[in-house]
């Protein structure tokens, strides 16, 4: 069995396409299929469902990825301590964000990696489904909320800051609030996700008990770009964390943001966002060098605060 045979499997199971894999190690596609036959052929189980739209991992192949990723894992890693610290950064890294959080930040920041680091390849999955990195495979997990017990290594990036906020043209119709009561009488557009319709939580001081809110309006949507676009065209007031909103919106006075002297969130307590890592992959340089990496692009606080400003 060829150690070759082991890393285009892995990298068919990452990408689901042969194509991709031999586009990313620079062989035939031929090549690639004859050895994942091979490799079939070997262990005597098949590892892959083909037809002629897609690829995908047999229950036995998805047990064997796992066990197989480990092992290469492990092997890279000693690669890597034995060429020494000054050594290219190469290799792929996989990462997995929320959607938004991706779409308007992640991906940019991806681009900009590249660049530094050519050799370097990056699996980027956008998804607001709660996953399990080790089972998943994800090497860096970009998580907002609270984070559980567990094996992963965490880095903070941020608590995130929440912005209370309407168009001008909805507040000459409706009026601005003063009190968190008064949102009660106002036209809210609210986020409606797995969990149900959020809550909003407003508090004048950090230890203080929060003034809970049920928020009603005229729309809910599991998608914050959807809620900012209506607040956009006045249809009502939003709550969401700065990172949501482009710096525009408030420099050109699209939005006006809503009671600056209080704390407003969509939780009774601070919600952050970390970087998380089993830690079997944050002993890889590639890995600590992409979390390093968004880590400085992010800053502290992160630049996309700087819509507090206007």
């Amino acid at each position: 069995m060829q150690l070759k045979a082991l890393r285009y499997f892995a990298m068919v199971a990452t990408t689901g396409s042969f194509s991709a894999t031999a586009k990313h190690f620079q062989v035939p596609s031929s090549s690639v299929s004859r050895f994942i036959s091979k490799l079939e052929q070997d262990i005597g189980q098949q590892l892959f469902y083909r037809n002629t739209r897609s690829v995908r991992l047999t229950e036995i192949g998805e047990k064997y990825y796992i066990q197989i990723k480990e092992v290469l894992d492990t092997l890279d890693f000693a690669n890597e301590e034995a060429t020494g610290k000054n050594s290219n950064v190469r290799g792929l890294v996989r990462i997995n964000t929320a959607v938004a959080l991706g779409r308007l930040h992640i991906s940019r920041i991806v681009n900009q990696l590249h660049d530094i680091y050519p050799d370097l390849s990056v699996e980027l999955i956008l998804t607001d489904t709660f996953i399990d990195p080790v089972q998943e495979g994800a090497d860096i997990t970009i998580r907002i909320g609270s984070l559980q017990d567990s094996a992963l290594i965490a880095r903070k990036v941020c608590d995130q800051t929440y912005v209370l906020c309407a168009s001008p043209e909805y507040l000459e119709r409706y009026g601005t609030p003063e009190t968190p009561q008064d949102i009660q009488k106002h036209q809210c557009l609210v986020y409606k996700g797995v969990s149900g319709s959020q809550r909003w939580y407003f508090r004048q001081n950090e230890l203080d008990k929060p003034i809970e809110i049920e928020p009603q309006g005229p729309l809910k949507s599991n998608n914050a770009e959807v809620l900012v676009s209506a607040a956009l065209e006045g249809r009502g007031i939003v709550l969401f964390p700065t990172w949501i909103f482009e710096e525009d919106y408030f420099k050109n006075k699209q939005l006006v943001k809503l009671l600056p002297k209080w704390l407003c969130t969509v939780e009774p307590y601070v919600v952050g966002i970390h970087l998380v890592s089993p830690e079997n992959r944050i002993r890889s340089k590639k890995v600590r060098t992409v979390l390093d990496f968004i880590l400085k692009e992010i800053g502290s606080p992160p630049y996309w605060d700087n819509i507090l400003t206007f």
